[in-house]
Formats: structure tokens, sequence, C-alpha cells
């Protein structure tokens, strides 16, 4: 069996890192998928861990060589994924985390119809704006381009299979990690092993 494909989303500054994160640590049997960016990185953030940071030119290169599963420009930055490495993980059976923004997500929900697709609202445009000055990476004009666009990517929750509301960061949590769970559960996952045990009361 494959493993599942998780898309997670939100507007930048909603949380959608450190819930990924948080989830990843109560979970096992899943890998988060850590996206490629060309833009510089942020303050604290790790190369191979938040993102794999490449120059504008390689990743200009890896869209011809079509090594992205989905990419986009976003803020005025590119952003994508490796096809590779989420090929490999499913293969094997593991779970995968897709931590991307929503251009990012509708392509990716267009390649896989069976992909679970998870939107984090913040729970009020001020303290959204408030999280993304708190960074301190972000610069006044980063800031309202970034409030700018979020008015539109909110209208993208139509089109998840899942809302969580980030106003509580543990209950955030709890639901994120119960969606990847119900997943598992689903009848098309768990076929064989109830066929197994049907045939023992033959």
């Amino acid at each position: 069996m494959a493993g599942n494909l998780i898309i997670v989303s939100a507007p930048s500054g909603a949380g959608k890192t450190t819930l990924v994160e948080l989830m990843l640590a109560r979970l096992t049997g899943i890998r988060s998928s850590v996206s490629m960016t060309a833009r510089l990185p942020r303050a604290g953030e790790e190369d191979g861990r938040h993102y794999h940071f490449v120059t504008p030119s390689q990743f200009q290169e890896m869209i011809t060589r079509d090594e992205f599963l989905e990419w986009a420009e976003v803020h005025g930055n590119f952003y994508g994924t490796s096809r590779r490495v989420v090929e490999e993980y499913r293969k094997a059976g593991v779970d995968v985390v897709m931590t991307i923004d929503v251009q990012g997500a509708r392509s990716a929900k267009a390649l896989f119809a069976d992909a679970v697709s998870v939107f984090i609202l913040p729970p009020s445009p001020y303290l959204l704006e408030d999280r993304l000055r708190s960074r301190g990476a972000n610069h006044e004009d980063d800031v309202l381009l970034r409030m700018e666009n979020a008015r539109y990517e909110l209208e993208e929750y139509r089109h998840f299979d899942y809302i969580i509301v980030n106003d509580d960061l543990e209950h955030a949590t709890e639901e994120l990690v119960a969606i990847v769970r119900a997943k598992r559960c689903e009848r098309g996952q768990r076929t064989s092993i109830a066929e197994t045990i049907l045939k023992q009361f033959s």
C-alpha cells in the first residue's frame, strides 16, 4: 500500500509549519517533504530542515529538468516540491506531508486525487499580522504584501477537505494528528487487513 499524501496549506504566518512539526513529533510512519526555495534563509532557518535553499538559477534548472512535483512563485519568491522525494517515500509505504502555499496545493491536489488537503485558518487578520511582524524577518512592505495576498488565499479554503482554525496551538495540533489517523483508517487503507481477518472465520 502506497503511503498517504497529506497537503497542508495556509496564508503566510498562519502557523502551518509549526503545526506540521508538532504533528510529526507525535506520529510515526510519516515524513515531511522539505520544499525547495530560491529565497534567502530567515534567521533561525536551517537548510534541509525548514527548506532546501538553492539559487534562482539552480531553481530554474530544476524546472527545466521537470524535477518538481509542483512549484510556484509566492510573494516574489520561488518554492517547489521534489517529485523524486515524494514518490520514493510513498512507494516505501511512508505517509508524506507537504507544507505548501495555496498555489502549490492546488497543483498537488490535481495530480493526486487521493491526497488529503488541510487548510489552516488564522483566527483573525489582526493575529495574522502580529505573527508576521513577530518574525522580525519581514520588512514593512513584505508584511503588507503578505496581508494583501492573504485576503485572496483565504478564499481557497473552499477547495480543501479539512479546515483547522489555529487559535490554540495544542488543539490545532491534535486536530491535524486526528486527520492523519483518520485517513489511515479509511476502508481502502484497511481492506487487505479486513479480508485477512475475514478469511480466518471461514
